[in-house]
């Protein structure tokens, strides 16, 4: 077994985006190289419902996948072909955009807004699939939960549970981790994946062959080389470290990116503009 360390630390700055959503973009257009194939992570953590409420009003994605993950919090979310749903504490709403899809994500006020939205881009012969729509809720979701580690399998398969999601595209893994202090977990990945870690709150070390490093809140952590990564919770801690681990199949293709879509190429992404304009982005009706 080898261990992962550190190759990268990428520090987010606010920003705001939808209807006027305040959030903090943690990676996007200028690191589609090393963090191939996810494309941009937008994190949200608010106590003020001011700051998300105006939320994401209808828009369009093509190219993509987009998994909204809830920490703690709720999201109303729907398409224009009437599918409908509600993003609640611990769910993630995956969607394929495929071919085309026209969707909105509302936050509602609550104590806390804690989560994510990620892009995980799919490659150049099936950026026109037919689009889907997963609603992962927390019922519906494995977790592991051993020695202090909890363990949310949204999609891969960790300690021999495979996760809520399989993704029918760019092969990637998804988990929603938080440890106790004191407690220590080993996480194997395929050699072949890229990976990074996003820290919600908390602190905790990245213990590679080499060297022990540690892992900083609010902060894309993306990892080298190896088929494992191995996280400990210092016994000195306030409470739970909470974080994601996140790992694909990187897909080394062109990137045209434009808005909520991405192509390959800048007269796909021309032509995607030209058919919203002429009412015929839609191609396929989505399948749940």
């Amino acid at each position: 077994m080898k261990l992962r360390n550190i190759s990268k630390r990428v520090t987010g700055s606010p920003a705001v985006d939808g209807a006027g959503v305040r959030l903090v973009r943690v990676f996007g257009n200028r690191d589609t190289g090393d963090f191939d194939p996810f494309l941009m992570l937008d994190a949200f953590d608010s106590t003020r419902p001011s700051d998300y409420t105006a939320g994401f009003p209808w828009h369009p994605h093509r190219g993509i996948e987009t998994i909204t993950m809830l920490v703690e919090g709720e999201i109303d979310h729907g398409d224009s072909l009437g599918n409908r749903g509600t993003i609640k504490d611990g769910g993630c709403q995956w969607m394929t955009a495929g071919s085309g899809i026209i969707h909105q994500e509302m936050p509602i006020a609550a104590p806390r807004m804690l989560g994510l939205q990620l892009w995980l881009n799919l490659a150049a012969k099936e950026k026109m699939c037919v689009p889907a729509y997963r609603d992962l809720t927390a019922e519906n979701t494995p977790i592991r939960d051993t020695d202090g580690v909890k363990v949310a399998i949204l999609a891969g398969d960790f300690a021999g549970t495979a996760g809520a999601m399989k993704s029918e595209h760019t092969p990637a893994s998804l988990f929603s981790v938080s440890m106790r202090p004191g407690s220590q977990a080993d996480f194997p990945l395929p050699s072949d994946y890229n990976a990074f870690i996003y820290v919600f709150e908390g602190s905790a070390f990245l213990h590679a062959d080499d060297a022990v490093e540690s892992l900083n809140p609010r902060q894309a952590i993306l990892l080298g080389a190896g088929d494992a990564v191995r996280i400990v919770a210092p016994a000195d801690n306030a409470g739970a470290v909470r974080f994601v681990l996140c790992a694909g199949r990187p897909l080394r293709e062109p990137v045209a990116w434009g808005g909520p879509i991405v192509m390959n190429t800048r007269e796909e992404l021309e032509r995607a503009f030209r058919e919203l304009d002429e009412g015929t982005f839609i191609k396929d009706k989505i399948r749940a």
